[in-house]
């Protein structure tokens, strides 16, 4: 049996095995030390296990994940997101739709000083799912603004998702964070639309919500600024230069944790609980990038890296057709894997491809972090859909997914004028690097 083919049928035990609902990260560390030692040695199996899983543990650029994941736990256990979520509200809430779109602008937010689009989904449907049916909302735009909102958190810097496709590739973190903020406002703004013309065919889904004075609008700005501070804090010195990723991971979460206490709204029990969900998430992205590097090891072994590459070179498709087969293949695979498993997956195979093709690798790196974005709610997976429903259990999983699909036509139609247009995604980061 052939390298290539050992490599195609361990790919496809992979998919079968996580359809079992078999955690991710040992499927891949399983496959991938069984096709090595097939192909190579039991011996040398033995050894790339140990060797890949003591280099990513005793990796000081990894540090950065529980650090940002920290920053994140201590502000929704502190209430800044209470806080961001108030001050959105108070400025569009009065609107038809405003408490929906006031939701979606929190998540941008939020995703500001978090990272993580589970985290964001969970903290808006505690704070805004009350707020919106206490104000007559739908279950279908309340529930849908928040699962889907909560997917701007894996594209606002600082992300998860940036941070370990910076770390796979090796590109610069700093410059993936700053691409990520223009188009993190953009698709914002269309989520704002999809809110607004939802409302149009369905006006029930979402009645105006009470006004407030510019004074009562302006004065809500003043709990929202330790957020403003932080991310100009952290983003400023990744600009600088003054500190690195980890260091602006470091700065960050302390800086937060400040805030908290000089607000005197993180209790010793919240404290516990950010450490608790940062240790637990922390382990699960760390195992989940231990177990992608050896899975890619096997990769490349088969050669199926570099076989794909040629054949997608030999079908003579134009630059924009190969890039809009890669961009199915993750929009397809992110109805059935989650995000961060699905960029680590397929990272060794796509990213060759694109780097011969002479695209930008920051600009690849924002366009798979928004096709993923919608793969967090899509069924059968659609994480972030599954966060809401256990939060919000009064709402029937189906109109959770009803509600999630304006947002989801406005991410590809957001996502495709970005493939057209890449500079929208490169100016930021050209000008300040």
């Amino acid at each position: 049996m052939s390298p290539t083919l050992i490599g195609v049928l361990g790919i496809v035990i992979l998919v079968l095995v996580i359809f079992t609902r078999m955690p991710v990260a040992y499927v891949m560390t399983l496959v991938g030390f069984a096709g090595f030692s097939v192909l190579v040695s039991g011996k040398a199996g033995l050894q790339l296990l140990a060797r890949d899983f003591y280099e990513v543990y005793s990796s000081y650029g990894l540090t950065i994940i529980p650090l940002f994941i920290f920053m994140g736990q201590i502000a929704f256990n502190a209430g800044i997101s209470s806080r961001l979520y108030d001050s959105a509200h108070k400025f569009v809430g009065s609107y038809r739709g405003g408490l929906a779109t006031a939701t979606v602008c929190a998540c941008t937010g939020f995703g500001a000083v978090c990272g993580s689009s589970p985290a964001t989904a969970a903290t808006m449907a505690t704070v805004g799912l009350p707020e919106m049916k206490r104000y007559g909302y739908g279950d279908e735009l309340a529930a849908g603004s928040v699962a889907a909102g909560g997917g701007l958190g894996m594209l606002m810097p600082p992300s998860v998702v940036l941070i370990v496709y910076g770390i796979l590739t090796e590109q610069s973190i700093g410059k993936l964070f700053v691409a990520g903020i223009v188009p993190a406002i953009y698709m914002t703004i269309w989520f704002a639309l999809a809110v607004w013309v939802y409302c149009l065919l369905y006006p029930q889904q979402g009645p105006a919500g009470a006004k407030y004075s510019w004074a009562e609008r302006f004065a809500s700005l003043f709990g929202t600024l330790e957020t403003l501070a932080v991310f100009v804090l952290v983003m400023g010195g990744l600009f600088l230069g003054a500190f690195t990723p980890t260091e602006a991971g470091a700065v960050g979460a302390g800086a937060v944790t400040l805030v908290a206490l000089a607000r005197r709204q993180l209790s010793w029990a919240g404290f516990v609980k950010s450490v608790y969900e940062t240790l637990r998430t922390s382990c699960m992205v760390l195992l989940l990038v231990a177990g992608a590097v050896i899975f890619g090891h096997f990769l490349a072994v088969t050669r199926i890296p570099f076989n794909l590459a040629h054949w997608v070179t030999a079908l003579n498709l134009p630059d924009y057709g190969v890039v809009a087969l890669i961009v199915l293949v993750y929009l397809v695979g992110g109805c059935f894997i989650d995000a961060l498993a699905l960029i680590m997956l397929t990272i060794p195979i796509f990213y060759p491809i694109i780097t011969d093709l002479g695209y930008d690798p920051v600009w690849f790196g924002i366009i798979i972090v928004l096709v993923t974005q919608m793969g967090v709610i899509t069924p059968p997976v659609g994480i972030n859909v599954y966060v809401v429903s256990g939060i919000a259990q009064d709402i029937p999983l189906e109109k959770i997914f009803t509600g999630v699909l304006p947002f989801l036509a406005a991410l590809i139609v957001g996502t495709a004028l970005l493939v057209a247009f890449p500079q929208i995604v490169l100016w930021l980061p050209n000008l300040m690097y």
